[in-house]
């Protein structure tokens, strides 16, 4: 067993937390240091009465050999080898930032589909807490580590001005190493134990996190004042049209009530769907629309990633710490952390037209080139981050990678080779093919706009999802259902119209008919009908999970084996499905409700709760192709790394590289490296594309 050194500090800062840990770091400091080697006592380091860290922590430190263990380790790494509290020994400072070292009990949480807060992990684990002495430990947290409010009398708390505070305080502060220490012994480690793949795949997502990513600081700054500007006239017109009566064209409910009283028309939501429906129909009048459109700009979302940006980003121009390892749920897929890039919005003009776009903001005439700032500043948003001095950007994304894995999974044999055919150049794209056959056409003739119809009916059908789930897809991808209805009804074949008819009687009697017109209701239903017809494997695939687990978990077989790429069984509460590269998807607490369905204990993404979830065999296999994608990705990523293309961010299925501006480091090449097979899936077919750019944009 290796040795372990748990360690922990508490920090005070005058700029706040959400700020990011790598701009928080720059101007930390570290009152307490607390410790614990192996299971022995925990003792905790007193550094405001200038006290230092003892000699046994310092030789811990610098062996190499003893792990660094600590809840949310990047923040402990990071104040430690950027603070000031080490400044004078930059060979601890050497020793202790290499990621390899680290290990993390949030990151092992949530590689088990585990919450990742210590409160909520001991919680989860049923450790004895008083939820009382809990609560006054943050109260502590809140005097402590923070500035205190304007109206106080004294700026900053400290063991001078709060002496009986700051001996609870140092108490609270030796709990938490405790209640850690316990945590990671009740906690499986499947995934991230001694050795793993996916072990090496955080530390490389640390060492992502530390490089950072190059951003154009003066770009975001004038887009800013872009919108601060635009959001103030904005303001005025609504004022102007209003009469007054509502002051911003963001105050939802003033809107509305100004709507219903001006033009007798109710509306029951402002959201980004409803206006544009609004604003497309004809018989509204001119004034309303104009209102509406005015909203609709208002109501943009880019101004607060812009301000994120500036906010976190780091002194030396790089935004880091943007990704969190294992931070969507189950699937392990990267998440987004402040400046999410997970969630940046579509483009909605070319590129060349983005491009006049910065030159225009960042000279200060954006309002010489467009009407429409607050369209223009949320399509220039991609293009703040950006390639240092002499380096380019070079970005690949792998195809289709859902669907080519979820066919693969299944057997799914002629849509394999419908992948393989169109990689060799012989066939047609897949969402091309998909749109064709639903409207009868020619996959030769499908323009790029009609391919998106295409892409929503494989992203949308391809988990057992039905009317519900096209609806989702097709409001993401903007696409009118009832304008789809009008072209592809007459393609549709007779039997599967007339079972679609009757289920839209069934959801019309049972009202479930998601407020759509009958003839959409039908053909998406009809479009759910053929698409599973097509796919006999796929859909057998959500079967066979459903019963497979339903048998693991009562206890029926201890294991099930899916098309020898699967392995389900059941450890303790826990479910687990081991996918080809080995990492186990885990759902805690697994089991067969009363009413029949199969449930696991998870973070529900809605609520943010911990709580029962509800599952089924087309969302078990959702869960798995997504995890599968993520696992051929993540397995490409250190060979990029050695081939010299330094990875700076994780975008779904896209990865974004720096690399030095020559011809040999080429989107080809790194989409090559992107799409060879891990060994484990050495006949799944794989392709990636990119681009090379010194700004970042949706190619």
């Amino acid at each position: 067993m290796p040795h372990i050194l748990y360690l922990d500090t508490e920090t005070y800062n005058e700029q706040p937390i959400n700020k990011g840990v790598y701009a928080y770091a720059e101007t930390v400091e570290i009152m307490l240091f607390q410790y614990a080697f192996n299971d022995g006592p925990v003792y905790v380091v007193d550094l405001t009465k200038g006290g230092k860290l003892p000699q046994e922590v310092i030789n811990l430190l610098l062996n190499p050999e003893v792990l660094l263990f600590a809840q949310n380790s990047m923040f402990d790494r990071t104040v430690l080898t950027r603070g000031n509290l080490l400044k004078d020994r930059p060979d601890i400072i050497d020793a202790i930032s290499k990621p390899e070292r680290w290990r993390d009990s949030m990151v092992i949480a949530y590689a088990h589909s585990l919450k990742g807060s210590l409160d909520d992990l001991c919680e989860i684990f049923k450790l004895e807490t008083d939820k009382a002495k809990d609560k006054e430990g943050k109260a502590l947290v809140q005097l402590f580590c923070k500035p205190r409010p304007k109206t106080s009398k004294i700026r900053r708390a400290t063991s001078k001005t709060h002496p009986e505070e700051w001996d609870k305080f140092k108490h609270y502060a030796k709990q938490d190493i405790v209640s850690m220490r316990e945590v990671v012994k009740k906690m499986p480690n499947w995934n991230m134990c001694e050795g793993s793949t996916e072990l090496e795949f955080w530390h490389l997502d640390q060492r992502i996190n530390d490089r950072g990513v190059c951003i154009d600081v003066d770009l975001a700054t004038k887009a800013v004042e872009c919108i601060n500007s635009e959001q103030q006239r904005l303001a005025d017109e609504t004022q102007n049209m209003t009469d007054g009566e509502v002051k911003t064209a963001t105050q939802r409910d003033a809107m509305l009530k100004h709507i219903a009283s001006a033009y007798g028309i109710t509306l029951n939501d402002l959201t980004a769907s409803t206006i544009e429906r609004r604003l497309n129909d004809p018989d509204l009048p001119d004034g309303l629309k104009e209102l509406l459109a005015v909203r609709q700009q208002a109501s943009t979302t880019s101004t607060s990633k812009y301000k994120a940006l500036l906010n976190r980003v780091n002194s030396d121009g790089r935004l880091r710490g943007t990704l969190q390892f294992m931070g969507a749920p189950r699937t392990g897929r990267w998440a987004g952390r402040g400046f999410q890039p997970q969630n940046l919005t579509r483009p909605t003009m070319a590129d060349w037209e983005i491009e006049i776009g910065i030159d225009a903001i960042k000279s200060g005439n954006a309002d010489l080139l467009t009407d429409n700032i607050m369209k223009l500043t949320s399509n220039t948003l991609r293009g703040c981050i950006c390639a240092p001095e002499g380096k380019k950007l070079v970005v690949s994304d792998l195809s289709n990678i859902e669907g080519r894995v979820l066919a693969w999974l299944a057997g799914e044999s002629w849509k394999i080779k419908a992948f393989r055919d169109y990689d060799n150049g012989d066939g047609h794209d897949l969402y091309k093919l998909s749109y064709a056959k639903s409207f009868g056409v020619s996959p030769d003739s499908v323009t790029k706009d009609q391919r998106q119809i295409g892409k929503v009916q494989e992203l949308a059908l391809g988990y057992e999802g039905g009317v519900g789930a096209f609806i989702t897809f097709s409001t993401a991808y903007g696409i009118d259902l009832d304008a789809m209805a009008d072209l592809a009804v007459a393609s549709i074949d007779e039997r599967i119209m007339y079972e679609a008819k009757n289920a839209y009687e069934w959801a019309e009697k049972n009202k479930r008919t998601y407020g759509l017109s009958a003839k959409a209701y039908i053909v998406c239903d009809a479009f759910k009908r053929s698409w599973r017809e097509a796919h006999p494997h796929i859909a057998n695939f959500w079967k066979e999970l459903d019963s497979s687990v339903r048998s693991v978990i009562t206890g029926a077989i201890s294991n099930a084996y899916i098309n020898d790429k699967l392995v389900i069984d059941k450890v303790g509460a826990w479910l687990r499905i081991q996918l080809p590269s080995g990492r186990y998807l885990c759902y805690p607490g697994a089991r067969i409700d009363e009413n029949g369905k199969i449930s696991y204990m998870g973070l529900n993404t809605y609520s943010r709760k911990w709580e029962r979830i509800n599952t089924y065999g087309g969302k078990i296999a959702e869960n798995i192709t997504q995890a599968v994608a993520r696992d051929v990705m993540a397995w490409s990523m250190p060979c990029i790394e050695q081939m010299g293309f330094n990875i700076v961010l994780t975008v779904h299925d896209e990865i974004i590289t720096e690399a030095p501006d020559v011809p040999r480091y080429s989107h080809d090449y790194l989409s090559q490296i992107l799409s060879t097979p891990p060994r484990w899936a050495k006949d799944l077919p794989l392709a990636a594309a990119g681009f090379e750019s010194y700004r970042y944009k949706k190619d």
